[in-house]
């Protein structure tokens, strides 16, 4: 017989697997991350991208954490407020931009160049007027920075808080290759470093606020209730484990309180906790599987690239 730690954390690995599939199903892209064999995609098995968008705890928390952050642009919030259905499918969205992320980050070289040609052909019917008369459009080359700048800081974020440590060169390396993506959206001036990231968050918080549309949909996220990991974890876990990622200029901003900022640290703790068992738990994803399409180890990416 099985010890009872084993036999617990066997049982624990098996409830996170049906839960993160249920929320987050496979293959929503049409992709086919087995073949070519051979083709690294984008980024490829020696990038630092393909390890830190596979652990899965801090790409989902690290998501939250960008949509807190974006929700403070009032041309980046107008797109999603008046050309989305957030209110009724707001998972929905984060499933349909992790499916982007996966593709862009894992998929053979085509399949990403189809991806990124389906959002700008998306991208350029989303226009629009704020209640100031100004205009905007999601092919604004600022608007695509600023969404690119926010993921990737939570993702990294996500990664260095809940699963593993981050050198900084490690994490300047992270931001240079994944801006990638952006410029092909159409970004312009994309952050290559940290110290670039904190320094373009500086130069932006003058044109960020907390509005009536702001607090819509940051009550309608805050609303979402994710099924449970785990027995006993709070369906908020992962919404409080994203904001404890936050910059405190950003707490400050979306007004958190105190109580939601404790709220985060104990999230930040738990989900700290049972990170290891996602990675068990979904020991055949798609990393796992674009690591076999280029005959790779799997096992590489727990280890940082040379």
């Amino acid at each position: 017989m099985l010890p009872l730690s084993r036999r617990v954390s066997t049982a624990a690995t098996a409830q996170i697997r049906r839960w993160v599939l249920d929320a987050f199903p496979r293959n929503q892209n049409g992709v086919d991350y087995d073949v070519p064999a051979g083709d690294p995609g984008w980024f490829g098995p020696g990038s630092v991208t393909w390890r830190i968008h596979s652990e899965f705890p801090g790409m989902l928390a690290g998501g939250l954490c960008a949509l807190m952050l974006q929700l403070l642009h009032p041309r980046a919030l107008a797109g999603v407020y008046d050309h989305s259905n957030f209110r009724q499918d707001l998972v929905g969205r984060l499933r349909r931009t992790t499916s982007f992320v996966a593709g862009t980050s894992y998929a053979p070289a085509a399949e990403v160049d189809a991806l990124i040609a389906r959002v700008r052909k998306i991208h350029a019917q989303v226009v629009g007027t704020l209640p100031d008369g100004s205009a905007y459009t999601a092919e604004d080359p600022e608007l695509l920075t600023w969404v690119h700048v926010t993921e990737a800081y939570g993702f990294l974020e996500g990664c260095r808080r809940y699963c593993r440590d981050v050198p900084q060169a490690i994490a300047d390396r992270y931001y240079d290759e994944y801006r990638r993506v952006a410029e092909a959206l159409g970004a312009r001036d994309v952050p290559a470093s940290e110290a670039q990231v904190q320094a373009y968050f500086a130069a932006r918080q003058p044109q960020l606020r907390m509005d009536e549309r702001s607090r819509e949909v940051l009550d309608v996220l805050s609303a979402v209730r994710l099924p449970v990991p785990l027995p006993g974890v709070s369906r908020d876990m992962f919404l409080a484990a994203g904001a404890a990622l936050l910059p405190e200029w950003a707490t400050r901003l979306l007004g958190r309180s105190r109580g939601q900022q404790l709220q985060s640290v104990v999230a930040a703790r738990v989900l700290r906790s049972v990170a290891p068992l996602f990675r068990i738990a979904l020991d055949d994803g798609i990393s796992t599987r674009a690591c076999r399409r280029v005959g790779e180890d799997p096992a590489i990416l727990m280890r940082w690239p040379a």
